[in-house]
């Protein structure tokens, strides 16, 4: 399994590219990754938190 490198893409981004940069590198789909966070957000309010977190830590492309 090839990982890709942990950034944020400047395509293909909804809000920021957290879930999109998720999905590059761990190979899964980046709609599914969405939902989740969604929901999350939804009903437990964790992963807004979690998304911001990462939005910040995780690098735009360069």
């Amino acid at each position: 399994m090839h990982m890709s490198r942990l950034e944020r893409p400047r395509r293909q981004r909804l809000v920021a590219g957290v879930c999109s940069a998720l999905a590059a590198r761990y190979d899964t789909s980046v709609t599914a990754l969405r939902i989740v966070m969604v929901l999350g957000a939804v009903f437990f309010g964790l992963s807004f938190w979690i998304y911001l977190a990462l939005w910040i830590l995780i690098p735009a492309e360069g």
